[in-house]
């Protein structure tokens, strides 16, 4: 599902594909949508697209002298679980293009096009930022801090932190993956209830999670008087602190190009899959050219017989012994991860 660096980096890309274009005409919407129609025509008109956590705002601007002379226009966009923009030739559309805006002549007819192929996404005429959600984790850091630690006697910090973290009203652009990336950077147990992680930080203090214990720093390693402005940078960058977590974590996701899920028309790399237990981590990718070598040679279809789909089966034992009685769910997945990453890893030495 989008998530605040997907929509980030799909109003980027309408702000680069459209740079210079020239649309015109009525707005079209598919007739299975249930959206609403969008009353614009115009001459002709320029696109522009901004982001804030989980929306997308796109402005429809005529140009001086454009036909019938009218005002500009807001639409904001909700991706739900696979809106996407994608610029396409006219005669050329791409399937489940819900809402489509045409340039105008003479240049090559040109379509920007919001897809969804799932149809959970949506659009609305009045232009405004959703009004109960809070600032933006990407772009609006200092307001969206502030805002968390202000209000931490609000009942939805009485839940997990798990849960909390997905409470747009605080962390607007926060999703699943960004959830689980940054719980697991800290080492923050999914369950623990969200003021006893945040309270620490309202009073200027790291808290650490080990486990289910809790050590609590009196002083942040980055406030000391002693070190120098660089030092305490370094140190800060060393030692993020959950919020700090929430703006650094999505901002390396708009870095690389999107995560799993993209707002964006962008090519995807098949040939690549991650370990399991890695996910999210490049250096545990293997190559199609690998699993093909521990595949083994492909087996020959007999004339007139369907094969039908197969899981991709790997040289491995089926059963992984784990010494690990006791050990709470979350942990015993990572370390089930872990060591099928390294017999794999194994395998493929053995393999050269």
């Amino acid at each position: 599902m989008p998530e605040g660096p997907e929509l980030h980096l799909a109003s980027r890309f309408v702000n680069e594909a459209c740079r210079g274009l020239v649309f015109g005409g009525c707005v079209e919407k598919s007739p299975i949508s249930r959206n609403p129609e969008v009353p614009f025509e115009s001459s002709a008109y320029y696109i522009s697209a901004a982001a804030r956590g989980k929306e997308l705002r796109l402005t429809l601007s005529p140009l001086p002298g454009a036909q019938p002379p009218r005002e500009p226009l807001a639409l904001i966009f909700h991706f739900g679980m696979s809106g996407s923009f994608q610029l396409a030739p006219s005669n050329a559309l791409p399937p489940h293009a819900h809402l489509r805006f045409y340039t105008a002549p003479p240049g090559p007819p040109l379509t920007l096009c919001f897809v969804d192929i799932r149809r959970f996404g949506h659009w609305d005429l009045s232009g405004e930022w959703q009004p109960g959600r809070g600032p933006c984790v990407l772009l609006e850091y200092e307001q969206f801090r502030e805002n968390v630690l202000r209000n931490l006697a609000d009942k939805v910090f009485d839940r997990p932190i798990c849960e909390a973290l997905l409470d747009q009203r605080f962390f607007n652009g926060i999703g699943n993956y960004l959830r689980a990336e940054i719980l697991y950077r800290l080492r923050i147990p999914p369950f623990e209830k969200a003021r006893t992680v945040l309270e620490a930080l309202k009073q200027h203090r790291l808290v650490r999670v080990q486990g289910r214990r809790h050590t609590h720093l009196p002083v942040r390693p980055d406030r000391s008087p002693k070190l120098t402005l660089s030092q305490k940078i370094k140190a800060k960058l060393q030692n993020p602190d959950l919020l700090e977590l929430c703006h650094s974590v999505p901002k390396e996701v708009v870095q690389l190009g999107g995560s799993w899920t993209s707002g964006t028309q962008r090519t995807t790399r098949p040939q690549a899959r991650p370990l399991p237990g890695h996910e999210g981590h490049g250096e545990a990718f293997l190559s199609e050219q690998q699993l093909s070598s521990l595949r083994g040679p492909a087996s020959k279809t007999p004339k007139g017989k369907r094969r039908g789909r197969r899981p991709t089966q790997v040289g491995l034992p089926e059963h992984l012994p784990l010494e690990m009685e006791g050990a709470p769910p979350n942990e015993l997945s990572r370390r089930k991860g872990r060591q099928f990453g390294q017999r794999l890893l194994q395998t493929l030495k053995d393999k050269d």
